[in-house]
């Protein structure tokens, strides 16, 4: 046995005690100086690639769907994204003035292993993600399909109604998935190149999606003059609800911005970009989205809220003409593109990351990505988008079990804490001197106070999610359902502030007293320690000398050391970004 897991040992796994091993690892130290790289123009063009995505165009055609016009379709996208940008900037705070990633930032709110949970559940959050956008690039993959060989949607469906989907649907699906996994397997420095094709070809699909679309169409039809089909209180919560479908979408990346920010080059990189082009992004891809569901219904008689769809219905009337195949065939395989950066990016890295740091000796980012990829593939994300309304309760769904984990984070840095985190105390059960606990140890390594502000922002719209599963509830149940994030976001944090009012954690701000204070360590470029300079801190010398003069104190205290000890370790990380 003990060869077996020496031989899943990932190259260059850390050696060290139990408590070192699962503390520390080389991806999840802070980055050194000459690897932060991301400058303003990085983060802006991030979010410029990441915004056109199939996905960004459902959710305001499906607002329409809904009954919304498709103006107010567009401002409740315009301002769920306007929102979800102020939560992208805070978060990724965190990141760009310490240059931690998300597993090691919620330890300080969560505990040194209290945190295994929120990293678990942003983790199978991103695996679930992954699944609906492979199914979404699975129909990108069978346009494609249908566009070279006209006889591909007419393959005999082999498979029982109870599956959800034909045989030649599985069979997209699993051919854009095995390209998805060609993609993850090589480093993350050398995807770079995907991301830039990405950014080149999508907004050129875009354009001429629509452009294509309205040609054919002769205009807009008459979906732009059409007026609500609801009316009263149902139609401001279909606006509410579109508005934090967009927050939704988005609540992965908002957890784990992080893991991005800790690439930046100064702290302000991180704001004025992400908070400008990131629901400049989204509003132009959702209009987009709105244009083409509005030409396509010009066209076909049909308001098609998938794109995709309009797409394979341009198929059918005369799959044989060779300009509509051609036209679908170059859509069809940018979409693909599109649909395989997303996954990258916002998915495979992120789960990887989250993996990794749950077993740091026997998983790394690419190992992680891989499990990522087999989580999103085995289950049946075609239910989740089998119409518009599964599609939005999803999002809501998805957004219940993260928002209460990012309002115990951001309450705990902005107010708790007031910007202050003692780095080094993340990687370590015990002090500096070894003869005392971390202050991230807590009560066994567990913040009892995080996780019940988590089950209050949970508790609140559980009755909701009830609903969604079958169990008859009211409409107010249904309706702070809707609101899930914002009410998981704010209940767990106003709860995990009051637990420490009442019970306050030593080596935090004294919420009675310090009012006022704000701790966040100045300079352009983020906190630095001697801690994290050179290859063997003069600190870290000092913590191994305690700990061995402890180990040949007594055998229980040898154990008792072991969580201090942080021998051979490199200063910062070492890993290629």
């Amino acid at each position: 046995m003990g060869r077996v897991t020496r031989r899943l040992r990932v190259p260059d796994a850390p050696e060290g005690t139990r408590s070192e091993l699962f503390l520390l690892n080389h991806d999840l130290q802070p980055v050194p100086k000459e690897k932060r790289a991301w400058s303003a123009r990085n983060f802006a063009m991030f979010w410029i690639a990441d915004s056109v995505n199939i996905n960004s165009m459902q959710i305001a055609s499906s607002a329409m769907v809904a009954g919304l016009t498709w103006w107010e379709a567009l401002i409740a996208t315009a301002l769920g994204y306007s929102i979800t940008a102020c939560f992208i900037v805070m978060s990724a705070r965190l990141g760009a003035v310490y240059h931690v990633p998300f597993p090691v930032i919620v330890r300080s709110s969560f505990g040194l292993f209290g945190a295994i949970w929120p990293v678990i559940n942003r983790a199978v959050m991103a695996c679930v993600w992954q699944g609906v956008q492979a199914w979404i690039g699975g129909t990108c993959m069978g346009v494609m399909m249908r566009a070279i060989i006209p006889g591909y949607n007419n393959i005999p469906n082999k498979l029982s109604p109870s599956v959800g989907i034909e045989s030649k649907d599985l069979l997209s699906f699993w051919l854009f998935g095995l390209i998805n996994l060609l993609c993850v397997l090589p480093s993350p420095q050398k995807l770079r190149h995907i991301f830039t094709v990405k950014a080149v070809v999508a907004p050129i699909a875009l354009v001429a999606f629509l452009a294509w679309t309205l040609a054919d169409a002769g205009g807009l039809g008459q979906v732009i003059r059409q007026p609500a089909t609801i009316s009263g209180s149902t139609r401001g919560w279909a606006f509410v609800g579109a508005v934090f479908a967009c927050i939704s979408n988005n609540a992965t990346l908002i957890t784990n911005q992080a893991d991005f920010a800790r690439l930046s080059s100064k702290k302000s990189d991180t704001v004025l970009p992400q908070l400008l082009t990131m629901p400049l992004g989204f509003t132009i891809t959702s209009l987009f989205g709105v244009l083409i569901a509005a030409g396509g219904q010009a066209l076909t008689g049909t308001l098609y809220w998938d794109p995709i769809g309009l797409l394979n219905a341009r198929l059918d009337p005369n799959p044989y003409d060779s300009k509509t195949r051609a036209a679908c065939f170059f859509l069809g395989a940018s979409f693909v593109i599109v649909q395989i950066g997303l996954n990258v990016a916002a998915n495979s890295l992120s789960a990887g990351s989250d993996f990794t740091a749950l077993l740091p000796r026997y998983i790394n980012i690419r190992r992680g990505s891989v499990i990522c990829w087999a989580v999103g593939m085995a289950y049946c994300p075609w239910f989740i988008l089998s119409s518009s309304s599964s599609f939005t309760t999803y999002l809501s769904a998805y957004s219940l079990f993260l928002s209460s984990i990012i309002g115990v984070m951001m309450a705990d840095y902005y107010v708790l804490r007031r910007g202050w985190i003692d780095v080094p105390a993340l990687f370590r059960a015990h002090n500096a001197t070894g003869d005392g606990k971390s202050q991230f140890y807590y009560n066994f390594g567990f913040n009892w106070r995080a996780y019940a502000g988590y089950v209050a922002g949970i508790a609140m719209s559980v009755t909701g999610f009830a609903g969604v599963l079958g169990a008859n509830v009211s409409i107010v149940a249904e309706r702070i359902y809707t609101l899930a994030f914002p009410i998981g976001f704010l209940v767990s944090g106003i709860v995990y502030l009051a637990c420490n009012h009442f019970s306050p954690v030593p080596e935090t701000v004294n919420l009675k007293r310090d009012r006022k204070t704000w701790l966040e360590p100045r300079g352009p470029t983020g906190w630095e320690d001697s801690y994290w300079t050179g290859s063997e801190p003069a600190a870290t010398a000092a913590i191994d000398e305690e700990n061995q003069s402890s180990q040949i104190s007594s055998k229980d205290e040898k154990t008792s050391a072991e969580g201090a000890t942080m021998t051979n370790k490199p200063a910062v990380a070492t890993v290629d970004y």
